[in-house]
């Protein structure tokens, strides 16, 4: 294998995570002495070819400055915006304020995603970098049967159709582009009021190709409280 490009790192960690039901955004909680942030950091800090890390926080986090994390001397901090999109375009902005450039690769990782296996992130940084694409992503095929709902149906829900699940990929994070390529992708996809639930899709909407590395299905996202109950007895086996 060749050796791994260097790379700049994103973590939007600006959302409250409404949907965990939570006393305090989800990326804070703790398991094993350890908020779910800084388990997600730890994919990446060590590193040697991580250049720098934004991490993205609200205007009304009083938990960030608390963190060790915080004072990590790869670790850059920089408000986030009202949706996704803007905070990591707000991000990409703040790498080029710390010497980023065009053609420097950007990887863009859900804060509440701590399982990613170092594996597939050596995988995604290998394979994209040697892709004639204009990035790619960590995802994993579909499994089971899906469904489309008939839509503009009240509850309860009814079935339209049964999706083709051989051409259905679950995208994942992180995502891997070129820092001036996904800065010009959001920006025109803002201008145009367009759907953007993540960076790969501002990518899409531009019209560019976008590869798709498979990973582990367990990379997943902590959403719910049965997602926080799987990572926490991932530590409760080690022991």
């Amino acid at each position: 294998m060749t050796a791994l490009p260097n790379f700049w790192l994103i973590i939007p960690a600006a959302g409250v995570g409404s949907r965990m039901g939570a006393s305090l955004p989800k990326q804070y909680l703790t398991v094993a002495r350890q908020t779910i942030l800084e388990h997600t950091a730890d994919c990446f800090l060590t590193l040697p070819n991580l250049l720098g890390a934004v991490i993205a926080t609200s205007a009304e986090d009083s938990y960030w400055p608390t963190l060790a994390l915080a004072q990590h001397p790869k670790v850059i901090n920089c408000l986030g915006g009202k949706e996704r999109a803007d905070t990591v375009l707000l991000a990409l902005k703040t790498l080029q304020s710390h010497g980023a450039l065009a053609d420097d690769w950007v990887l863009v990782h859900d804060a509440a995603r701590p399982n990613l296996a170092q594996n597939d992130l050596f995988k995604l940084l290998h394979e994209v970098a040697q892709a004639e694409a204009a990035g790619g992503i960590l995802a994993y095929r579909a499994k089971d049967t899906l469904k489309r709902q008939q839509p503009n149906s009240q509850a309860p829900a009814s079935i339209e159709q049964t999706i083709d699940r051989s051409v259905i990929w679950h995208a994942l994070t992180p995502q891997m582009f070129r820092l001036g390529t996904l800065l010009n992708a959001l920006e025109r996809a803002l201008q145009q009021d367009l759907n953007i639930t993540d960076e790969s899709s501002a990518i899409e909407a531009a019209g560019l190709s976008v590869r798709l590395i498979e990973g582990r299905s367990d990379n997943y996202k902590i959403t719910y409280p049965e997602d926080l109950a799987i990572f926490q007895q991932q530590f409760k086996t080690k022991v």
